[in-house]
């Protein structure tokens, strides 16, 4: 009985990843992917069903990781919130955007695949998706913060959609342009400077 050939699955994957980056989805070639990963088309198709599939994984690990960031944001409990907890939740500063910058950058060149060479896969609409539902938690927030009466301007949910897409393409732009992580750094500092949240919402600070 035959051992089956365990390096297979790490240098497809690897191959993959490097033929995605070069090329995008629609014009990598499964034929480069398998010569440079030194397998033939036969053993791709016992793991995966064609091209798009293979893409999948190889970034699933940064679809799940952002899908669990998203969740973790998403239907809070704000009767377990005080005021104070609230008016913090829109500060944004470099030590609390730090993180998923940190995250992002692990993960930097499927995060890349993901955003911005996925067209013509599951995931092309992967952007606007997010966007919905990170623009969704934010009018959560924000509506909250008005009920409490600490915003002090309405914005529509169109307008809150347009804030976030711009904020989101922001987080996304220096690993398209393969920023090194000291230019990423200091980007995370003007970004926090530029996106004032409390001021876009006109957000009072509660009284104590």
């Amino acid at each position: 009985m035959s051992t089956p050939d365990k390096s297979i699955d790490p240098r497809l994957l690897a191959s993959a990843k490097a033929e995605f980056l070069k090329n995008g989805f629609l014009k990598a070639e499964l034929k480069t992917i398998c010569m440079n990963a030194d397998i033939t088309t036969g053993a791709v198709y016992k793991r995966y069903k064609g091209k798009e599939e293979l893409f999948c994984a190889v970034v699933e690990d940064i679809v799940a990781a952002l899908t669990e960031f998203m969740e973790s944001r998403s239907n809070p409990d704000f009767s377990a919130l005080s005021d104070a907890e609230v008016y913090a939740s829109w500060e944004m500063t470099y030590e609390t955007m730090l993180p998923m910058f940190t995250t992002l950058y692990e993960y930097r060149d499927t995060f890349s695949l993901l955003i911005d060479k996925a067209s013509g896969t599951r995931y092309e609409n992967f952007n606007h998706d997010f966007v919905t539902k990170a623009s969704f938690s934010y009018e959560q927030y924000y509506l909250e913060a008005q009920k409490r009466g600490m915003a002090k301007t309405d914005i529509t949910a169109q307008e809150l959609h347009v804030l976030v897409s711009s904020f989101w393409t922001c987080i996304c732009e220096p690993f398209v342009h393969n920023m090194t992580w000291e230019q990423i750094e200091e980007h995370c500092r003007i970004v926090c400077r530029f996106f004032d949240w409390k001021k876009a919402i006109m957000l009072e600070k509660p009284k104590v």
